[in-house]
Order: structure tokens, then C-alpha cells, then sequence
């Protein structure tokens, strides 16, 4: 008789910003199919999402993936549901309405590995600065990369979970870093960036460090992090007209608040107008722009207005499923 160990995952109650919980369930002869995955419960009057009086909330297996660390282990990502099986208020996933998986999503995931004993970046000595920013991004070589060897360990881990991991690159700031992560469907999409970030924040237990998403830590002449949101639907995908484009990008404009109040706590400190930002006080869209809010990639030009778009916008505190709902919900608005 076998058992293994199925690691429930969630997002927790807490405003603006969820924090990951998980919590681990044996199971005898288990399948490793999602379908097998029981129902399960937490105290919710610990997480921000019950009162003690009726704290039992439900887990509801949504996605199911390989644990490449633990043996006979699986990562079930779970949705929160209240007792009587509707959607918890804080469920943000069960607000996507993208029932079949038309919009494609690529999220690019920026973040700071800090050191636990110092609370600074890896690369920032005590009582100083290292270096102006130039030399980090993409760079190779002690000098002016820290943090390697974690990075390269979560690339393994999420590639041997089975996502659809897609790249790392050390990112323009000291000790900030990047991966990319891609799915067809939002929802899964969302399912792995959170699945990533838990992987991503596991393994720092094994290194004394802890990851820092928070969008702008180093105050002064620092980038931000961000998580960009490429998108994109059959229309973007296959429709070959700048017009089309364009009406979709207007689209944004007028509910511009409404994307930037679910982009991400603090986010106003990262988007000022500088850094590869556009300000959070305006709205704004071009072709290869880096400081506009959407970015319309120049290879969607050279295959003729067939491609995507790239929101800059999202804060790498941001919850995915929040931003790919609220971007769904504009895009569907513009009637193309």
C-alpha cells in the first residue's frame, strides 16, 4: 500500500495583497489524477477568510502537478470555496470568465531575492549601494550577478513539475531577477504563476534568503519589479488589422483606474514615468514602447497585426487571476 503526499495550496484573505498558504494531505493508492484529488478544509479564521464561530472553509483541487522535491509528492493548487460550495469572496480565480480558454496568457515575473539576515537585495552591501544599474541585466560573471544558483534550481523544479516554464534572466536592478511562465487559458495561467511563486519561496527556506514582490523595495534610481501580462485571443491572434488593434488598445483607456486598482498594492511607487514605466496618472499605447502602458510588440507588426499585447502595468505583487479577469473583461468590451 502506498501513500503520498499531496500538498494543498491557497490564497489566503488578506487585502490588497493574498499571501500563499499550503498545508499537506496523505493519501493511500492515490491515482495522480486531479480528479482524485478529495475536497478538503482549512480554519478560515486564521487566513482572513472566516469567523471562529464558522471557520471551516473548503479546498477545491483545481490543478495538479508533480512535486519535483518531495517523494510520492504532488502540488494540488486549490480554489477556496464557503461551506456551502460557492465561491469564497476571496476566490479571484472563480471571477475569470474565459470558460474556453480563448485568451492565451504570458506572465513575466520580476522579483528581488533578499537576504535574511541583512533585509537587503543579494548584491547590496550593509550601509551602501553596489554599483549604478547597467551592468546587472543579462550579465554573467560574480561581479555583477548574485542568486544563480537558486534561480537555476527553481527553473529545474518548475520545468519538472510540468509547467510551462519559458525563461530566466537576471533582471536591470541588483539581485532581481525574471522568469516567464505561458498557458492557453487564463485560469491555467494564473494556476502556475501561483504554483511558481510557491516553489520559488520553498526553496529559499533551503538558502536563508526570502523573495521580495514587492514593486518597488529599493527606493531611488532602481527599477521596479513588475509582472508584465502578454495576451491574447483569436481576434488579436489572427485578425491583421492595425484598426482592430487599436480600438481594443482604446478599450483600456477609459477603465484605466479600474485595471490599476487590481494591478498590484504600492504599484504607484514603481509606475512614475520612469524605469520602463509609464505613469499610473496616464494611459498610453505604441509600438515597441517600453514606457507605455501596452506595448504592441513589433513582431505582432511584422506578422501583420496578428499577435499579442503586453500590459506593463501589472505590479509583481499582482494576483494573475485578477489581472487576466479584469484584462478579459476590457478586451471583451472593445465588440471586435
Amino acid at each position: 500500500m502506498s501513500k503520498s503526499k499531496l500538498e494543498y495550496i491557497w490564497l489566503d484573505g488578506y487585502e490588497p495583497t493574498a499571501n500563499l498558504r499550503s498545508k499537506t494531505k496523505v493519501e493511500e493508492d492515490f491515482s495522480g489524477k486531479l480528479e482524485d484529488c478529495p475536497m478538503w478544509s482549512f480554519d478560515g479564521s486564521s487566513t482572513q477568510q472566516a469567523e471562529g464561530g464558522s471557520s471551516d472553509c473548503l479546498l477545491k483541487p483545481v490543478a495538479i502537478y508533480p512535486d519535483p522535491v518531495r517523494r510520492d509528492g504532488f502540488l494540488v493548487m486549490t480554489e477556496v470555496l464557503n461551506a456551502d460550495g460557492t465561491p469564497h469572496i476571496s476566490n479571484s480565480r472563480a471571477t475569470i470568465d474565459d470558460e474556453d480558454n480563448d485568451f492565451w496568457f504570458g506572465f513575466e515575473q520580476e522579483y528581488f531575492i533578499m537576504d535574511t539576515e541583512t533585509q537587503l537585495p543579494l548584491g547590496f552591501p550593509i550601509g551602501g549601494y553596489p554599483g549604478p544599474q547597467g551592468l546587472y541585466y543579462c550579465s554573467v560573471g560574480g561581479r555583477n550577478t548574485w542568486g544563480r544558483d537558486l534561480v537555476e534550481e527553481h527553473a529545474n523544479q518548475c520545468i519538472d513539475a510540468g509547467l510551462n516554464f519559458e525563461g530566466i534572466n537576471q533582471e536591470v536592478a541588483a539581485g532581481q531577477w525574471e522568469f516567464q511562465l505561458f498557458a492557453k487559458g487564463a485560469q491555467k495561467a494564473g494556476d502556475e504563476i501561483w504554483v511558481a511563486r510557491y516553489l520559488l519561496n520553498r526553496l529559499t527556506e533551503s538558502y536563508g534568503y526570502y523573495i521580495e514582490l514587492h514593486p518597488k523595495p529599493i527606493k531611488g534610481d532602481w527599477n521596479g519589479s513588475g509582472m508584465h501580462a502578454n495576451f491574447s485571443n483569436t481576434t488579436l491572434r489572427t485578425c491583421g488589422s492595425k484598426e482592430t488593434y487599436e480600438k481594443i488598445c482604446e478599450a483600456f483607456r477609459p477603465v484605466a483606474a479600474e485595471h490599476i486598482a487590481v494591478y498590484g498594492e504600492f504599484n504607484d511607487q514603481r509606475l512614475t514615468g520612469l524605469h520602463e514605466t509609464a505613469s499610473i496618472h496616464d494611459f498610453s499605447y505604441g509600438v515597441s514602447d517600453r514606457g507605455a502602458s501596452i506595448r504592441i510588440p513589433i513582431m505582432t507588426v511584422e506578422k501583420g497585426w496578428k499577435g499579442w499585447l503586453e500590459d506593463r502595468r501589472p505590479a509583481s505583487n499582482g494576483d494573475p487571476y485578477k489581472i487576466a479577469a479584469r484584462i478579459i473583461k476590457t478586451v471583451k468590451s472593445a465588440n471586435v
